[in-house]
């Protein structure tokens, strides 16, 4: 009964971190570029409370349970977030500076530290200095600077950055945006503020061009929406809650028969 009570309290400890996961999904249902996560589960170490070396026999003949042992488990706990990068929708915003990919790929960002983080999160603009930055003045590693005298900005699918100038109307070609991919994108640490980092479970990243070797596209105009499905969300928040309810009512049984064994008179 011991044993009872410390398992449904796991299993609710479990189902809460569940619940807590789900909640931040669904927070995060119009937030650019996010990734919608699930939590991993692994049951408890199992303890063997007795073994048959011998197998019961009727008549002569032995049964098919011989040598087997009574295990009894202890629960279970949240041991991982997975994080599911399916392509999220693609919306069209008009804006020059905002850009989706496609496909494959991360748009690198240079930190103050001088690592550099990954995002799907395209929605950019220029600081002061012209240079191309994240909503949180981040600038990106391709160190793209517009001109102030800039009349327009395109950018390729390929990801190749012109302005068009004022006075002559020429064309000026700026640079070009390169996109990181991961073998293990699942295994990213997401850092906030649409930030991904590298971890030893994501391996090293692969560099390159737009459209090619297996990396997406740009779209300059779009931005990536939330893969964050509100029904898939919904449907997990009722069945984490009634499992917790669950959990909760053995550990009322075992409340209950403690107390019956507590009450027997000798």
């Amino acid at each position: 009964m011991f044993r009872a009570l410390s398992t449904a309290a796991l299993g609710m400890s479990a189902q809460q971190k569940s619940v807590d996961n789900i909640a931040n999904n669904l927070a995060n249902v119009n937030t650019t570029g996010f990734k919608r996560s699930t939590i991993a589960f692994q049951d408890l170490f199992y303890e063997n409370l007795s073994a048959s070396t011998h197998g019961s026999s009727m008549n002569g003949a032995r049964s098919g349970n011989e040598g087997s042992q009574l295990q009894i488990g202890h629960g279970s706990r949240a041991v991982a977030t997975i994080r599911n990068f399916m392509q999220g929708s693609i919306a069209e915003t008009g804006n020059a500076l905002d850009l989706a990919i496609s496909g494959a790929g991360f748009f690198q960002v240079d930190l103050p530290d001088g690592t550099i983080a990954y995002t799907r999160d395209g929605n950019f603009s220029r600081d002061a200095n012209g240079m191309l930055v994240n909503n949180s003045g981040l600038p990106l590693s391709d160190f793209i600077e517009v001109p102030v005298d800039a009349l327009s900005v395109e950018i390729s699918q390929d990801g190749l950055v012109r302005a068009r100038m004022s006075g002559d109307n020429r064309e000026v070609e700026l640079g070009r945006l390169e996109l990181a991919k991961f073998v293990n994108p699942g295994g990213l640490e997401a850092r906030g503020d649409n930030l991904f980092a590298e971890t030893e479970a994501s391996g090293m990243p692969f560099f390159g061009v737009p459209g090619e070797d297996g990396f997406g596209v740009i779209r300059q105009g779009y931005l990536e929406q939330s893969n964050v499905d509100i029904v898939t969300e919904m449907v997990r928040l009722i069945e984490a809650q009634r499992a917790y309810e669950t959990n909760s009512k053995m550990v009322q049984t075992a409340e209950d028969m403690m107390s019956v064994t507590n009450s027997i008179k000798r």
